[in-house]
């Protein structure tokens, strides 16, 4: 008698292979399934606040460079100090992810004779992603953070801010300011000194107080979005407004008048003189609205 040790191959039905098919389609799309919900689970979110404080002299500059995302607070006070107050909040998928994201995101001063930098810490930056080493998570890089700073400085001093998308306050500050952000939704009260603002998209209104104010110039520009200028009874000023592509000047300030005589206000264009003229004041909107306003505020 003999045996067979192995049997003839037969292949498999038609309704066979169909079967497989359709299952290996099923187990497919079920691995997809589980892969896209672990990706879109919800993330986890931890914060945590940070301190800082510093002397520093009348006359120094400050410099702030904002996270991606966050905002920037920046008070003038009577102290000769710099006071930092920083809330950070990462957002991971594990504890262990916040934990380690929580010690890779922070601020760092830079101090010199004069100078004051405070500088946002995270994994946007590159060269710092490479300073923590091979051992450091890459699957974190591009989870998201931001540090909101509430920042306290001499009243007399230069300030220079950085910014990505958030909020921006300044106020109480007589000195130079040069502000810079993405994207925003800012509240800059002038007090004296020059001021350069670009922005990319947002809101901003900038306020000037009262008219005997100490301001040298202003020069702010707003790539899209709402910009609003507020400015008291007879203020003395050389305003130009204008905006470059589309949108409208929205003038509710009567004591504007044209400089040249016979060159009228346009909804794109004003260049005009308030009481005794003097310190230039420049607005400009790429694409959006500018309104000027007059405040409810005399000297």
């Amino acid at each position: 008698m003999s045996i067979q040790l192995f049997r003839p191959f037969t292949p498999p039905s038609p309704h066979t292979m169909k079967f497989i098919q359709n299952s290996l389609v099923i187990l497919f799309l079920v691995s997809a399934a589980i892969a896209v919900s672990a990706q879109t689970r919800p993330l986890l979110k931890r914060t945590t606040y940070k301190t800082d404080r510093l002397d520093f002299g009348v006359g120094g500059t400050v410099e702030v460079i904002g996270a991606p995302a966050g905002s920037v607070r920046v008070e003038g006070w009577q102290n000769r100090e710099v006071e930092i107050s920083a809330e950070i909040e990462v957002q991971a998928e594990t504890e262990a992810d916040l934990a380690a994201l929580s010690d890779a995101t922070t601020f760092a001063t830079e101090e010199t004779l004069g100078r004051v930098g405070i500088v946002s810490v995270g994994l946007h930056d590159r060269q710092y992603v490479k300073r923590l080493g091979k051992k450091f998570p890459k699957n974190l890089v591009g989870m998201p953070f931001r540090i909101d700073y509430v920042i306290k400085v001499p009243r007399y001093c230069d300030l220079q801010i950085d910014g990505g998308r958030g909020d921006l306050r300044v106020s109480g500050i007589e000195g130079t300011l040069k502000l810079n952000f993405l994207e925003t939704n800012a509240e800059i009260e002038l007090v004296g000194g020059n001021t350069t603002g670009t922005f990319g998209t947002g809101n901003v209104n900038i306020t000037v107080p009262t008219a005997s104010w100490r301001g040298r110039s202003v020069d702010v520009q707003l790539a899209s979005g709402t910009l609003n200028v507020n400015l008291p009874e007879g203020v003395n000023s050389e305003f130009d407004a204008t905006i470059l592509r589309s949108g409208r000047i929205e003038n509710g300030y009567e004591e504007l008048k044209p400089r040249v005589r016979k060159a009228a206000f346009t909804d794109k264009s004003i260049a005009a003189k308030s009481g005794l003229g003097g310190i230039p004041l420049k607005f400009t909107v790429g694409d959006g609205t500018l309104q000027i306003s007059r405040i409810n505020k005399t000297d």
